[in-house]
């Protein structure tokens, strides 16, 4: 048995190493191969341990949900004030021109076509329709009140135990004044807890309108008096009177607003192009706009406009969009859109 162990062990040696090895050269291999194996196990363990540090650097929390964190920035902001919402385009523009731009208003994909000035921030959540906004977006507000008027109460309801509170631009009179401009200024800036706010707009107002009558009188010191109209189509329009915003405005402005008639509750009355005939030559036109493409050049193509001559022998001028049933910002941007128009015809 030992004879066979014996030649068993000689047969292994002589496959792991040559027949002319010696055991001191079998020692320098073993160290050899112990500082390698050393070696590698040094180099690993530092990759990991470099590794680890690594990825210390990243955050390796889940991602957050994008709408959480704006909805966090959201509540940072709106905590420091009152969120109000207002469908009402003429309560929206004055607390936006104010300083306290609603967090939401309706229709805001066509508030440059018949508003224009002032700009909306670009976070205003547009609520849909306005007479009947969206109430399943509606209640994902954080509102902490709705201010509108009489033509939006009846959507209170979507708004659930917000409350709610009107302010109306509007003449109280047959003859709209400073005052019904001012007045409900005032009471925004109540509701908003900030008066101070609303008495500094409005005297900033006066400044700016009064600026502007300074710009106009000195390009077109002759001109005195307007007509406003606004055209529903080439032969029909709305003139507006004495109980709308445009006589406050050129009366600020050392104007005359000339009218045929009495106007309805909107500060309006409805004519025909002909009717355009009984103003005299010294009365310059003021057409507001939005006026569509088809509508003017039919409006150029008319043998009745044609006749009355504005643009030749009459003064006229195309205005940029102002809200009709604004505040006192549809005050300052008519009175700002005057100062810079260019007029035609007539004396002009």
């Amino acid at each position: 048995m030992f004879s066979i162990f014996y030649q068993y062990e000689s047969f292994k040696r002589s496959i792991l190493m040559p027949a002319s090895v010696t055991p001191i050269t079998v020692r320098k291999w073993q160290t050899l191969l112990a500082f390698i194996i050393l070696v590698c196990l040094t180099l690993t363990a530092c990759s990991h341990s470099a590794s680890d540090k690594a990825i210390t650097h990243f955050d390796t929390s889940p991602p957050k949900d994008i709408t959480e964190t704006a909805n966090s920035h959201s509540d940072r902001i709106d905590s420091d004030r009152n969120n109000i919402v207002s469908p009402d385009w003429g309560n929206a523009a004055t607390l936006t021109a104010m300083g306290h731009a609603p967090i939401a208003t309706g229709d805001i994909r066509v508030w440059d076509r018949w508003v224009g000035r002032p700009h909306l921030p670009a976070a205003t959540t547009d609520i849909g329709i306005r007479y009947q906004p969206n109430a399943e977006l509606v209640a994902q507000l954080p509102v902490d009140m709705v201010i509108d008027n009489a033509f939006y109460e009846h959507a209170r309801s979507l708004y659930g135990d917000v409350p709610a509170q009107s302010v109306m631009f509007a003449a109280k009179g047959k003859a709209a004044t400073w005052a019904d401009y001012t007045e409900p200024t005032r009471a925004l800036g109540a509701l908003i807890d900030n008066p101070k706010m609303a008495e500094d707009y409005i005297v900033q107002s006066q400044k700016d309108i009064q600026l502007a009558s300074q710009q106009f009188q000195q390009r077109y010191p002759i001109i005195k008096k307007f007509a406003v109209v606004q055209f529903a189509d080439a032969n029909n329009m709305r003139m507006y009177v004495d109980n709308s915003l445009f006589k406050v405005a050129l009366e600020q402005m050392g104007k005359e607003l000339v009218v045929l008639g009495e106007g309805n509750q909107w500060g309006f009355v409805p004519i025909r192009m002909g009717d355009l005939a009984q103003l005299d030559d010294e009365t310059c036109l003021l057409i507001i706009d939005p006026l569509s493409p088809i509508t003017r050049a039919e409006i150029k193509n008319s043998l009745v406009w044609q006749r009355l001559g504005y643009g030749e022998r009459r003064c006229m001028a195309e205005l940029p969009p102002v809200w009709i049933y604004g505040g006192m910002s549809s005050l300052v941007s008519l009175a700002n859109n005057l100062s810079t128009v260019s007029l035609t015809g007539g004396a002009i």
